[in-house]
């Protein structure tokens, strides 16, 4: 009886290791699967950041030189001014572009709502005093022009309507902005640039960008390798804005 006992105990030991082994096989997940399942949700994290909180975008002008440069990639935190925070002057905003909301622009916000802008012989007046100069301002063309021909060196008074936002770029003399073609309002704000992330020197020899693609992205490898780092302007890496 004992013995019998005994066999029982031993079978139900071992059913019980093989019960283990079964559920320990359907919980060990392949490597594959684990792999995939990460980059699924890094692929859908990157998205969730790339809608609500921040975009990249590359310069593409010089309207900003001093600042920033043609080739430069920026970070732009879009709820920077959510919650109750108003955009300030000094910050480097991108925005729909007002006559052409299907482009974006990158200026610097100078007025404010409400304020009173004039520009007399390149000089920035805001409320009738001469405005702060940020360090990298710049004006490379000694000329002044009159003001019955351009409102680059000479404009206004004129006061910022409610609502919107008076901006410059910071090179002042190659710029088109406020000064030619108005304020920005509010809701074309996108964001503001917090960061250069990479900076990579213009070249007219690079490669172009069209289909069939292929050739193109070969070349464009061979160029990247070839240049790399020489175009890197490793100095502009991680620069805040």
């Amino acid at each position: 009886m004992e013995e019998d006992f005994l066999i029982q105990d031993i079978k139900r030991a071992e059913t019980s290791r093989e019960a283990r082994k079964v559920l320990d096989r359907k919980e060990q997940k392949p490597l594959w699967r684990e792999y995939l399942e990460t980059a699924i949700i890094a692929l859908v994290a990157a998205l969730l950041l790339r809608v609500f909180v921040v975009s990249a975008y590359r310069v593409s002008s010089a309207s900003m030189e001093g600042s920033l440069y043609e080739g430069d990639y920026i970070f732009v935190n879009k709820l920077a001014y959510e919650f109750g925070t108003d955009p300030q002057a000094k910050d480097i905003i991108v925005f729909k572009y007002p006559n052409n909301p299907q482009k974006d622009f990158i200026k610097r916000i100078v007025a404010l709502p409400g304020q009173t802008v004039q520009i007399a012989d390149k000089v920035l007046y805001i409320d009738d005093q001469v405005a702060p100069i940020p360090i990298h301002i710049q004006n490379n063309d000694a000329r002044i022009i009159p003001g019955d021909l351009s409102f680059r060196d000479n404009f206004g008074p004129y006061q910022v309507s409610p609502g919107e936002y008076f901006v410059l770029g910071d090179n002042r003399d190659d710029s088109r902005d406020s000064r030619f073609w108005g304020t920005v309002p509010l809701e074309n704000i996108r964001g503001k640039a917090v960061f250069v992330y990479w900076s990579w020197t213009p070249d007219s020899s690079a490669p172009g960008w069209g289909f069939p693609y292929i050739i193109d992205a070969v070349q464009w490898i061979g160029y990247g390798l070839f240049n790399f780092p020489s175009h890197i302007r490793w100095d502009r890496l991680g620069s805040s804005l």
